[in-house]
Formats: C-alpha cells, sequence, structure tokens
C-alpha cells in the first residue's frame, strides 16, 4: 500500500539522517513517486509523526487487551498493562521514539505536543472506558462533580511517563518501569474510595436520619 510505504520511508529517512526531510518533492523523488501521490494520504510530515505515535498507542492497546488474563484485570491491572505494552513497543523504536520525545516534549511541560494528538485522543477514550468500567465494578468512586476531568488528569500522568521515558539512562528502561508502577498506584489511590468518601458517606447516613 502506497501509503505505508511514504511512512517507512519518512520513518527511514529519520533514522538515517536524525531529522525530517527537506521537502515533500525529495522524499516522493527518492520513493519514485509523484509528490502529488504523498499529499493523497498526508497533508504534511506532521502527520506522518501524529499517525506514528497513535500507531504505537493502539498497538499498546490492542496487544495488551488480547492477553488472556485481560479480562480478569481491574482497572488499574489493565491501565498498568498498558503502559508496560507501551514501553516494550517504545524500547523496539526507541531511536525514533526518544529523538521525537526529546525534539517536542521539553518545550511547554504539562502541554501536549501535536506529535501526541493522535495518541491523546485514543488514550483518553481508553481510559475513559477503564474508569466507567472501574465505577461499576467500585474500584474507583463515584464523584459527579471531578470525574469527568479524569481522562485529562490521567494524560498528564501519560506525559509523566513519556518524559521520564525520555530521560531513563538506566538499562533496558528500569527506572520507567518503576515510575509506572509508582504513578498509576498513587493516581488509583487518588480516584478510589478513600477516607474522604467514607466520611461524606458518613454524613449523608447522619443528615438521612
Amino acid at each position: 500500500m502506497e501509503k505505508d510505504r511514504i511512512k517507512q520511508a519518512y520513518l527511514d529517512f529519520v533514522l538515517n539522517e536524525g531529522h525530517p526531510p527537506q521537502s515533500v518533492f525529495k522524499l516522493t523523488q527518492q520513493l519514485g513517486i509523484a509528490e502529488q501521490e504523498f499529499y493523497q494520504h498526508y497533508p504534511n510530515f506532521d502527520a506522518i509523526d501524529r499517525e506514528i505515535w497513535g500507531d504505537f498507542g493502539r498497538q499498546a492497546r490492542e496487544t495488551a487487551a488480547a492477553e488472556p488474563v485481560w479480562e480478569s484485570y481491574g482497572s488499574r491491572e489493565k491501565l498498568l498493562a498498558f503502559y508496560y505494552t507501551l514501553l516494550e513497543i517504545l524500547k523496539h523504536n526507541r531511536s525514533y521514539a526518544l529523538m521525537s520525545l526529546r525534539r517536542s516534549l521539553h518545550r511547554v511541560p504539562a502541554l501536549t505536543p501535536r506529535v501526541l494528538d493522535d495518541f491523546r485522543q485514543d488514550f483518553e477514550d481508553f481510559v475513559g472506558d477503564l474508569l466507567s468500567a472501574g465505577r461499576v465494578s467500585g474500584e474507583i468512586a463515584n464523584r459527579p462533580l471531578v470525574q469527568d476531568g479524569y481522562p485529562r488528569f490521567f494524560w498528564q500522568q501519560a506525559l509523566f511517563v513519556l518524559g521520564f521515558f525520555a530521560k531513563d539512562d538506566t538499562i533496558n528502561f528500569e527506572r520507567t518501569d518503576a515510575a509506572v508502577e509508582k504513578a498509576v498506584t498513587l493516581s488509583f489511590d487518588l480516584v478510589g474510595r478513600n477516607t474522604l468518601d467514607s466520611a461524606v458517606d458518613f454524613v449523608r447516613f447522619l443528615v438521612r436520619k
């Protein structure tokens, strides 16, 4: 498929040269196709980068969900499985992933680089489904006033994980694995039932009396 050839040629160029091609014309000339063929699939090189990161996220989600134990997991375990699968995918594509993250994440902390737009949309939808299931099972506290903002909160967690990965210089990114576990544990402690929820329930009970 021509679109896949274009994406792979772009990726190969970035890996070999350390930067995108100077122009669409140069890339299509290398491929032996008309420049117009490129624009039938992508408006620019940035769109390819966004699609590559979107592919990373979808592949991680689908691969993790294909494991036989997936359905027995709670929401916390499913998010952990997603992150660990994503990290394995990034490790297999580490040259591109690190180059891309280091080029984009340092600019404005906490803001999403455009290269992650597709990844973010899919991630927030995925997390939204996990949280909905968690509320049904009781793993996630039902807090109508704030829970609509949870996917954005978890996206900041994802940016933290990606930033940590980009800076991690340990063998096989061991510190990133540990950071993922601690970050996910903290986030689910915050959105799960805790002392405050118990206090609210107690007050409601007293009011009803």
